[in-house]
């Protein structure tokens, strides 16, 4: 089972969990946005995730490798995320983790 495993492409996400501060989350939206639209190579999508009537996210960018992902935190990225900085209510909880497994739903419930 481990061989199988081995040849498997694995993904990463990085994971970010904030309240912004009230009224804000256009503006995140907006610079999230601009963020994402720096990535390229090994950026394999991004969703934002808001909790209805309030104004907090949670972040998914998925990357084909750890080593992509750290490649992509250059000066445009810290300059939109240090914009973003002053939209949190608190600072952002982040966290990184390996996807392990994918279940995607049959192709006639699509």
């Amino acid at each position: 089972m481990s061989d199988f495993q081995d040849c498997l492409q694995r993904r990463y996400a990085s994971v970010a969990m904030a309240e912004f501060k009230p009224g804000k989350f256009a503006e995140v939206r907006h610079l999230y946005e601009q963020a994402i639209a720096t990535y390229t190579k090994g950026f394999a999508g991004a969703y934002l995730f808001q909790e209805p009537g309030t104004d907090k996210g949670v972040s998914v960018i998925l990357w084909d490798s750890l080593e992509e992902m750290e490649a992509h935190q250059g000066t445009e990225h810290q300059n939109i995320l240090n914009q973003m900085a002053a939209l949190f209510a608190d600072p952002p909880q982040t966290s990184v983790y390996e996807l392990v497994c994918k279940i995607d739903p049959p192709m006639a419930q699509r």
